[in-house]
């Protein structure tokens, strides 16, 4: 069985399109956090947000068998973890 196929095993259409969901709204949380000053892009709060939307993005995505939106939202994940790293490396140092 392929990826996709152990995914649908797991979470059905209705909890696919709920994570699609959550995901968008923790992205445009997130951009809107950072447009009114809210959050700074040196927050974690504002790169977690960008994880969660990752994540729900990313399984919708596989879900649907929507490869190019699987690529660009692990990618942005892996960019806001990376963030993340970096922001706490320079606290403690």
């Amino acid at each position: 069985m392929n990826a996709p196929g152990i995914i649908l095993l797991f979470i059905g259409k209705n909890t696919s399109a709920l994570l699609g969901w959550a995901g968008s709204m923790a992205y445009l949380l997130a951009y809107l956090l950072l447009s009114l000053n809210k959050l700074k892009q040196d927050h974690r709060a504002y790169h977690y947000l960008n994880i969660a939307g990752a994540i729900g993005l990313t399984l919708n995505a596989i879900f649907l068998q929507d490869y190019p939106n699987v690529i660009v939202n692990i990618a942005w994940g892996v960019i806001a973890l990376t963030a993340i790293l970096i922001i706490v490396r320079r606290k403690r140092g």
